[in-house]
C-alpha cells in the first residue's frame, strides 16, 4: 500500500503529525480535517491529504491565526498571504498596545503614583488610536471653529500627534497630562484667543512670535533691561515692527497676554515632551516683559 492510498486511524495520524488525538478529533469535528472514510467498526480513517492538512493547520495555528481564518484558507476563500497580511496588522496593533502598557507601567514605577493616578493613566494610555486621535481632533475643532487652518492651527494639529510605538515613560506621562489639559473648557477658550487673535495685531504664527519673545526679551531680562527704558524700546522693536499702528499694537498685547498663562506654558512644554524635543526655555517671564513694554511704548 502506497503512502497516497494508505489510511490512518486517528491514533496513527496523531503519531504521524505529533498532534494529540483530542486536537485532531476537534479539528475533524469542525471540518478542518475531514476523515476519508470509516473502518468496519465505525472509526474514522484519514488519508495522506489529512496529514498535509493537519500539518498546515498546526503551522497556521502556531502563527496565531484563528480557526475561522484557517477554514477560509482551506476552503480557498482566502489565500495564505491575505490572511498573513491581516494577521501582521493585528500583531502590529497588539505590539503597539503591549509597548504602551509597558511604558505606562514604567511611568507608574517612576512616579510612584496613587491608585487613582494609575487608573487614569491606564485608561488614557490604552485608548484606541482612533479614540486618542479623537481627543486631539475635538480640541483642534473647538479652538479653530470658524477660523481658516492657518499657521497656528497647523502647529496645533501637527504637534499633538500620536505617541511613538515605543514611547519613553516621560512621553506617556506628557501625553496623558496633555490629554487632560486640552479637555479643559477654560483652557480651550484661552488657546482659542491665541488662534483667533486680532485681525492686524495677530502674528502669522504663535510659535514664531513666542520664539522671538523668548530670544530677545529673555536676553533683556537676563541683562536687567527695563521694559520702559529706551533700551527696552530697542528690544521691543526687534520683536514687533516699529511701524505697527497703535491699535494693532494694543491688539497684539491682548493676544500675547494668554501666553503668560502658566497652563499655556505647560502646553508648550508637554508638546515638546510628546514629540521628543528638548524642552523650550520658559516663556512666561519674557512674555510678561513684552506685554509691559507694549503698554509703555504702544
Amino acid at each position: 500500500m502506497s503512502e497516497e492510498t494508505r489510511l490512518y486511524t486517528i491514533g496513527q495520524l496523531a503519531r504521524r503529525t505529533e498532534l494529540s488525538v483530542r486536537t485532531i478529533r476537534f479539528w475533524s469535528d469542525i471540518g478542518l480535517i475531514p476523515p476519508a472514510g470509516r473502518s468496519a467498526g465505525g472509526y474514522r480513517l484519514y488519508d495522506a491529504e489529512a496529514v498535509t492538512r493537519a500539518d498546515l493547520v498546526r503551522t497556521l495555528r502556531d502563527l496565531g491565526i484563528g480557526l475561522e481564518s484557517v477554514r477560509e484558507i482551506l476552503l480557498r476563500q482566502a489565500s495564505v498571504a491575505e490572511v498573513a497580511q491581516a494577521h501582521v496588522r493585528a500583531l502590529d496593533a497588539e505590539i503597539r498596545t503591549l509597548r504602551l502598557r509597558r511604558a505606562v507601567l514604567r511611568t507608574v514605577v517612576e512616579r510612584g503614583g496613587t491608585t487613582e493616578e494609575t487608573l487614569l493613566m491606564h485608561k488614557l494610555a490604552l485608548l484606541s488610536v482612533r479614540e486618542r486621535r479623537q481627543i486631539i481632533d475635538d480640541f483642534v475643532d473647538r479652538v479653530t471653529a470658524g477660523v481658516d487652518l492657518d499657521a497656528d492651527a497647523a502647529v496645533i494639529a501637527q504637534w499633538m500627534r500620536e505617541l511613538p510605538d515605543d514611547p519613553a515613560p516621560e512621553q506617556v506621562d506628557a501625553w496623558i497630562e496633555l490629554a487632560e489639559l486640552v479637555g479643559d473648557e477654560d483652557f480651550q477658550l484661552t488657546i482659542r484667543r491665541l488662534v483667533v487673535g486680532g485681525a492686524e495685531g495677530r502674528p502669522e504664527s504663535a510659535y514664531d512670535v513666542r520664539a522671538s519673545v523668548v530670544r530677545f526679551a529673555g536676553r533683556a531680562l537676563a541683562e536687567g533691561v527695563e521694559p520702559s527704558s529706551p533700551e527696552g524700546k530697542a528690544v521691543l522693536d526687534r520683536i514687533v515692527a516699529p511701524d505697527l499702528p497703535a491699535p494693532s499694537r494694543a491688539e497684539l498685547r491682548q493676544w500675547l497676554e494668554p501666553l503668560a498663562d502658566a497652563r499655556v506654558e505647560r502646553y508648550w512644554q508637554l508638546l515638546d515632551a510628546v514629540n521628543g524635543r528638548e524642552p523650550s526655555p520658559p516663556a512666561v517671564p519674557a512674555v510678561e516683559w513684552v506685554v509691559a513694554a507694549l503698554r509703555v511704548h504702544g
